[in-house]
């Protein structure tokens, strides 16, 4: 030993006299990299070399993006023993093993390679894999870094887990921003049962992306697919592993586990050389494992979030009224344990937690359903792959853990049920259909209107007019109204689209998909596309062309014309570079790109553009689907307010409407619509107050925030009580003072007066420009609406008809 640290030294001395290449691709026995030399991939796309956090004696090796500022590492040899000073030595011994050094000789990491080979040499691949191979036998590799994951999951790196031993390799958190060692999540295979891709916080089960289904993990919607990927699940007898190649090499993506436990991907944009954020999960409440509970399922869309599967009643009424779920539900009646029970088939869920299953490749659905009914534990069953009509089998037992509603895509689950609930669940389904049947009917009457209105935009295109008359205003008014805008034939926004390519989608709501459009004349436009499945129609579409063609204001966005060919009802807009607030504010690294004055001007420009809705436009119009996600960003970070389908208008003195049928985004309508059904110009500046609160913290309302379980208005209410409003401004926004300070207490204290509980509490947008102005004293608020998070008067029984929170917005990494 004494012999092998002073050859050591040996080295180390060599290296400090002898002057070095400053970088190079491969190196071999007694050559080495010290500080300030760097290894770099063939065609420069990575490095790797020894580097320094905050802590100057701290010193690490590991691999980057080598062109990518700032410095993105993708991989750290000694993430939990750094080097204590900066003269770590990175070698390769004679038998193949890599080793770091600190002056002294000291081992301080080593790759513990188990095969030797005669003339080993260490190389930097461009895929971003360190390698140790034969010289004489490339394809020969000892070691790789893809084999030991840090935080980081990168094309051709896959992560694995022992169907025998249950070992498994894991992307694993950083500690601290500054300190990359092992922090507390942990992204990883779960080999119990049927294997599924989880994250644990120390052992503890947090989110569950799913079990694979053939094409995708079943915990992620559909929507996530992307063109450019090839994703992998592979199980065999000893193992099974999870990774992605990419089909279309000029692709730069990273997916990466972070600092609070999120998995996220990201894409490089070619036009910015920023990552942009492709993916990001837990993306919401319902993501949480097991939120609501066994037997129940969890729907973001839906008010409340949880309900018991069809058949089951909650374990704890007085609990799960409170919105405690965590009981979960129980059957309302036992099963037979015979043949005399049945399956109800839910369709677009999530699967449960596989992890207590059991599987079988090569059974069909039917032989899948007869295996569960002879088993009296069973209750439940679905395909193991979707693929090509679907094969396979998969079992559950006993409770079905962890359901949810996913956004697209998702599986059918067929759950057991006694016969007696299936006929109980017949007789719903005659209810639902005589629903069905009058909705049809009015569906009908809406088309008809459609389609004299269709005969009558022909009828004036044919002439040479590029203008349209509407025949009636289909919002509860009967004023009729013209409509200036051009018709567009199909084939140009099929061309201005790439024919609608995936590549161009630029997200969906509950309209239908948007793409980023370009025209002959180079003009950018955003495509908004009705589809055959949207929660909208044509009475939307009407809705939105009658009303948003005769708005004209700087805080509006604007409608440039509409196509309508067969089947396709088609709106295009002004297209908006800085997609919307949601896109900023709710996410941790561009929110801090938002400064104080910047989302002051938003939010005064949104008071604006609800003030000419409300007072100043030809008809009182109510937005009703008022959110962050609803708010585009033009290039110099003007807010434009967005989608007009679910908008209502009031003529005359006409000031309050009610409605059975309550829509909106959970977190932003007001507790008098959401519980009643009424809605005016109040229920407007409640959602606009949700927007003030959100913009000046950076979260969203329908996050827990303390140990009292408050959601956003509850959280700042407190702080007001307290004093200590300042504490909920968002943290990246550093510590206004002077003139700032008052702005953002200002528009807190503002916020808090849009959401209280009575309509007539809260000011109307006149009187909320004056105060963002500073030109009205400001009232006292009182004990806002704590909805959605607290029960009680403030919340209602209504099943929102919530659209998604997608908006016209560019996504660069498409």
């Amino acid at each position: 030993m004494e012999i092998f640290k002073a050859l050591v030294l040996c080295s180390l001395l060599l290296n400090f006299i002898v002057p070095g290449f400053h970088a190079f691709d491969t190196i071999a026995p007694g050559q080495s990299v010290k500080d300030n030399e760097t290894l770099v991939s063939a065609e420069g796309t990575f490095e790797a070399g020894f580097f320094n956090f905050a802590d100057p004696t701290n010193q690490y090796f590991g691999i980057w993006y080598k062109d990518i500022s700032p410095r993105t590492f993708v991989w750290i040899a000694n993430r939990d023993t750094p080097v204590g000073n900066s003269s770590g030595v990175l070698n390769v011994t004679d038998g193949g093993n890599l080793v770091i050094l600190n002056v002294s000789g000291d081992i301080v990491w080593s790759s513990n390679t188990s095969t030797t080979a005669k003339k080993p040499v260490l190389q930097l691949l461009d895929t971003g894999n360190l390698v140790v191979k034969e010289e004489s036998n490339p394809e020969n590799l000892l070691w790789q870094s893809f084999y030991l994951p840090g935080d980081t999951l990168l094309p051709g790196m896959r992560i694995r887990s022992s169907m025998v031993s249950g070992t498994f390799t894991s992307l694993t958190s950083w500690r601290d921003s500054q300190e990359p060692g092992k922090g507390e999540y942990s992204y990883h295979i779960d080999t119990h049962g049927f294997p599924q891709v989880v994250i644990t916080k120390g052992g503890k089960l947090l989110y569950r992306a799913g079990s694979w289904n053939g094409n995708i993990l079943s915990g992620i919607p559909s929507e996530t697919l992307y063109k450019d990927f090839n994703f992998s699940f592979v199980i065999t007898e000893q193992e099974v592993s999870y990774g992605y190649e990419l089909l279309n090499q000029s692709i730069v993506s990273r997916y990466m586990i972070t600092l609070t436990g999120q998995i996220q991907r990201f894409i490089l944009s070619d036009q910015t050389n920023n990552w942009q954020l492709f993916y990001s999960g837990p993306a919401d409440r319902c993501d949480n494992y097991n939120v609501c509970g066994v037997n129940s399922n969890c729907d973001v869309d839906n008010s409340p979030t949880c309900e018991c599967l069809q058949g089951f009643i909650p374990k704890s009424p007085e609990n799960w009224n409170s919105q405690n779920w965590t009981d979960g539900c129980v059957r309302r009646v036992n099963l037979d344990c015979s043949n005399s029970d049945g399956f109800l088939k839910y369709q677009g869920l999530k699967l449960p937690d596989t992890s207590a299953s059991w599987f079988d490749k090569s059974m069909n659905l039917k032989e899948c359903e007869s295996i569960c009914l002879k088993n009296c534990s069973c209750t439940a069953y679905a395909n193991l792959d979707i693929r090509d009509g679907g094969s396979g089998c998969l079992l559950w037992f006993n409770n079905i853990v962890d359901v949810r509603k996913l956004s697209s895509g998702g599986q059918d689950l067929y759950i057991r049920m006694a016969a007696s609930e299936l006929d109980h669940n017949k007789d719903l389904n005659k209810k639902k259909l005589a629903g069905i049947l009058v909705g049809c009917t009015l569906f009908i009457i809406i088309m008809v209107i459609l389609v004299v209105t269709i005969f009558r935009w022909k009828k004036l295109k044919k002439a040479g007019k590029n203008q349209i008359v509407s025949g009636k205003n289909h919002t509860d008014n009967t004023q009729k109204g013209e409509i200036d805008i051009p018709i567009f034939d199909f084939s140009t926004i099929a061309n201005a689209t790439s024919n609608f390519s995936i590549g161009n989608k630029l997200g969906e709501g509950g309209f239908g998909p948007v793409y980023k459009g370009t025209l002959s004349n180079s003009q950018d436009i955003a495509v908004k596309r009705l589809c055959n499945n949207s929660g909208q129609g044509p009475k939307e579409f009407i809705n939105e062309v009658v009303l948003i063609a005769n708005l004209q204001h700087r805080n509006l966005v604007k409608l440039l014309g509409c196509c309508i060919q067969e089947d396709e009802r088609i709106l295009i807009y002004e297209f908006m570079t800085n997609r919307s607030l949601d896109y900023f504010i709710f996410d941790e690294a561009r929110k801090s790109l938002l400064h104080w004055p910047q989302r002051f001007q938003i939010i005064c420009g949104i008071a604006r553009g609800l003030l000419y809705l409300h007072e100043d436009s030809r008809l009182r119009i109510i937005h009703r689907d008022l959110k962050t996600s609803n708010i585009l960003l033009d290039e110099n970070m003007n807010p434009k307010i967005s989608d007009f389908g679910l908008a209502r208008t009031f003529g005359g003195d006409e000031v309050e409407g009610k409605t059975k049928r309550v829509v909106g985004t959970y977190g932003y309508i007001s507790p008098e619509y959401a519980a009643r059904g009424n809605f005016s110009v109040k229920s407007d500046v409640f959602s606009f107050g949700v927007i003030v609160l959100e913009t000046v913290c950076g979260k969203k309302n329908r996050e827990y925030f303390d140990d009292h379980d408050h959601g956003l208005l509850g959280h700042a209410w407190r702080l007001w009580c307290e004093e200590k409003s300042m504490e909920l401004i968002d943290e990246s926004l550093g510590e206004p003072i002077g003139l700032a300070e008052a702005d953002v207490l200002r528009c807190i204290q503002i916020g808090l007066l849009c959401v209280q509980d009575r309509p007539e509490d809260r000011p109307d947008m006149s009187a909320v420009v004056l105060m963002l102005n500073g030109e009205k004293s400001l009232p006292r608020p009182r004990e806002p609406a704590f909805y959605p998070h607290q029960s009680g008067s403030s919340s209602g029984n209504s099943k929102l008809q919530s659209t998604n929170e997608i908006s016209i917005s560019l996504l660069d990494a498409r």
